[in-house]
């Protein structure tokens, strides 16, 4: 079976036909480097983060370019307000990012090009429209004429009449259309600027990505991603430069992602609704945060709560418990043992490869593909539970096959990279921080409870557990004893 994408353009899902056998360019659009990342920009890392790694799994070679906006109206702006140089102030943020997509174990893109260092690539592709009529120059300022351009508007699916009668944007005697937009602005006093044929200044936000994808994936390439705030009017100029230039097709396949909300209100640094990366990671686990979003499909908007995160972290650790249960299962069975495991549970679980792939082939429904990682895990436990003493060889055999199945199709979405052990060790010592027990208080109480119940003193025994189990301690009684864990979420 062949993945499916959804096309902006189109509005529909369509088979993955690659302008080159076996490969896959694709580009993202990066931050705007002037602040802290917020876990909007954690969705559209991690989405695309998803996707490359899915494809890599199919076979396919990907050759992944994200961008840094590193001069822009608002990093003037900030820079100004700190007292520092633009570069400056983007290197800086630049610096943090990384930090963020390494705490999010997100993998890094094959190549970063900032737009401060592809002045050559961005005046060139200028002077390419220029020539060709879809530009213009007024005094140091260079627009772009969008009435020159048939297809404006088919990507957003607007029409220029009506963008025209109902734009909210300033009025410009200089610009012919207002749709028209800037290419190259004349430079002003404070600003950085760079020489050009039309005078010193700096480019507009818009070319800047047309100019370095040009150069790393050539004029055509076969998936362009980012945000749905992006489609227009951002990815609308950025086809209509790069078609008006080559003319031949910029994009196959456009895929945004939905917004990340804060009670149904879209999550952005000007309404001031944001959590940084830094903050939820400090809290939560990195995986838990990947398993929030890829639990809700890429188009979809997503809400955040903490519950919602919470919810998160309760089933990342359902999944590291069940490979961490299944690790502790004997290492050879009964193999004169008939299988005790019901033929549609057994069914269930050899098919958790096929039916993942299933769901991330069309169009990456990664909420649905988890769907069936934790339907699996719950026949898994279902049976480990219940497996008599020395179980048959055939049923150890499918479990660790289950569990490994799991763990491997979970990797794909950069999920269960840790030891399970280890990783719930981690978590249940976050979680004891908290408490107000120490370990030897645990191991006391255990005691008390021991010779409670060695005395027959079950009233107290139980009084005992259920103290410490209020206290967040579970206990569990086996063949060598009793043993305790912390409660995870």
């Amino acid at each position: 079976m062949s993945i499916e994408i959804y096309n902006t353009k189109t509005g529909q899902k369509s088979p993955l036909v690659t302008l080159e056998e076996g490969k896959i360019k694709l580009y993202v659009c990066g931050i705007t480097a002037y602040d802290y990342c917020h876990i909007g920009h954690a969705r559209s890392a991690l989405v695309f983060d998803m996707i490359v790694r899915y494809l890599r799994y199919r076979g396919y070679e990907v050759t992944f370019i994200r961008n840094f906006t590193d001069i822009d109206d608002k990093i003037i702006k900030r820079a100004q307000e700190q007292n520092t140089t633009c570069e400056e102030l983007s290197n800086r943020f630049i610096t943090m990012f990384h930090e963020d997509m390494a705490s999010l174990g997100i993998l890094p893109p094959t190549i970063e090009p900032k737009a401060t260092e592809h002045l050559p690539e961005i005046i060139g592709l200028i002077e390419d429209l220029i020539r060709k009529g879809l530009a213009y120059q007024v005094a140091a300022d260079v627009y772009f004429r969008v009435t020159g351009f048939n297809g404006y508007g088919s990507l957003s699916g607007r029409n220029l009449d009506e963008m025209q009668a109902g734009a909210r944007v300033s009025i410009n005697e200089k610009k012919e259309h207002p749709m028209d937009f800037a290419l190259w602005k004349g430079s002003k006093p404070g600003e950085p600027t760079w020489e050009s044929p039309w005078g010193p200044g700096r480019p507009g936000w818009h070319i800047e990505c047309s100019a370095m994808s040009r150069k790393y994936l050539g004029n055509s390439f076969d998936i362009h991603g980012g945000g749905k705030d992006l489609i227009f009017p951002h990815h609308e100029n950025e086809m209509a430069q790069s078609e008006g230039a080559t003319g031949e097709e910029f994009v196959k396949y456009w895929m945004h992602h939905g917004f990340v909300t804060i009670k149904e209100e879209k999550m952005s640094k000007s309404l001031g609704n944001f959590l940084t990366i830094r903050e939820v990671i400090a809290r939560f686990a990195p995986e838990a945060l990947r398993l929030f979003i890829f639990s809700t499909h890429y188009r979809n908007p997503l809400d955040y709560s903490e519950a919602a995160l919470l919810d998160a972290v309760a089933g990342l650790n359902r999944l590291y418990t069940c490979l961490a249960e299944i690790e502790q299962l004997p290492a050879t069975g009964n193999d004169q043992a008939a299988s005790a495991i019901p033929k549609t549970d057994r069914e269930k679980i050899e098919t958790i490869a096929e039916r993942f792939r299933k769901a991330m082939d069309n169009d990456f429904n990664s909420a649905q593909a988890l769907g069936h990682l934790f339907e699996g895990v719950k026949i898994i436990n279902k049976i480990r539970q219940h497996l008599p003493g020395k179980p048959a060889s055939l049923d150890l055999q499918l479990l660790k096959q289950g569990a490994e199945t799991t763990r491997d199709m979970a990797n794909t979405l950069g999920l269960l990279t840790e030891n399970p052990t280890l990783y719930l060790q981690k978590e249940q010592g976050k979680i004891l921080k908290t408490l107000s027990l120490t370990p030897e208080e645990i191991e006391n109480a255990i005691t008390e409870r021991t010779t409670a119940r060695e005395t027959k003193n079950w009233t107290l025994a139980d009084e005992i557990r259920d103290q410490l189990l209020a206290k967040g301690i579970e206990l569990k009684d086996g063949p060598a004893g009793t043993a305790w864990q912390v409660k995870l979420p």
